[in-house]
This record gives C-alpha cells, sequence and structure tokens, in this order.
C-alpha cells in the first residue's frame, strides 16, 4: 500500500518542479518515516497514529489535514498564515488545527509532523528518539 502510495506521489509531481502543496500520500510518506506511527482510520477517514493515539486525520474534503498540536501552537500558526492554517468551532477546545494540504509547502508538513509526533507520542518513545540522535543514530521506525 505505500509503495503504491510512493508511486503516485512520483508521477503527481515532476522531478525539478517545486510546487506549493502536499497530497495525503505525501503526508503518509513523511508521517511513517517517524518512529511508531502507522497507517489507522479515525472518524471514517484515513489517520496516522503513534501507539493508537491520532497524529493527523484527512478530513472528509480529502484536502484538510486535522493536525494535534497544543492550543499555543495553534495560535501561532493560526497568526503566522491564515491561508494554509484554519480552525472550525468543532476544533475549538481540542489541541488541533487544520491545515489545508494544497496550500502548505513539504517541508513545512514535514515540521509540523515532526512537531505534531512530538506532542502525541509517549514520552518513553520520544525520549528514545532523542537518546539515538544524540548518539549519532537514527531512531528506529519499527512499527
Amino acid at each position: 500500500m505505500a509503495q503504491a502510495r510512493r508511486a503516485k506521489a512520483a508521477r503527481v509531481s515532476a522531478p525539478g518542479t517545486r510546487r506549493r502543496g502536499v497530497t495525503y500520500d505525501e503526508v503518509c510518506e513523511l508521517g511513517l518515516g517517524l518512529s511508531g506511527v502507522e497507517e489507522g482510520m479515525s472518524f471514517g477517514t484515513p489517520a496516522l497514529k503513534v501507539q493508537g493515539r491520532l497524529l493527523v486525520r484527512l478530513k472528509e474534503d480529502g484536502e484538510t489535514l486535522v493536525l494535534r498540536v497544543d492550543l499555543q501552537e495553534r495560535e501561532r500558526l493560526l497568526a503566522a498564515d491564515p491561508r494554509v492554517f484554519y480552525v472550525t468551532d468543532h476544533y475549538l477546545n481540542y489541541p488541533a488545527v487544520l491545515v489545508r494540504l494544497p496550500a502548505v509547502r513539504r517541508t513545512v508538513m514535514r515540521q509540523l509532523l515532526e512537531y505534531a509526533w512530538r506532542f502525541v507520542a509517549p514520552e518513553r518513545l520520544v525520549s528514545g528518539a532523542a537518546a539515538a540522535i544524540s548518539r549519532g543514530r537514527r531512531p528506529s521506525r519499527r512499527r
């Protein structure tokens, strides 16, 4: 499944072209590189989870991502770029921000996923990844 998704993502963007926006397939490619992340479902839509905890999920429109972040980070993101980030009344009291996938850059999406992973992942997983990096090794990507 992941291999087919990567092949599709490669066909969507020609090499050397710079475009704004990412697909959900690209989000999965980036997210599955983080320790403990696995594919799942949430509210009937595709999602990425860390040991059963929601990291991100695709909204029903297929172009919006629900990204778990703390409320302070959400406010910072909303102020930084309201064309990319927004929140609806439904999410006002929930630690998440909505991301318009066609408007977000891949490099920003990678950073967002890493931030969300640190927010959601169990402490022992986060500290284990940090320890591996400080020893000069990449963290284990076992799922």
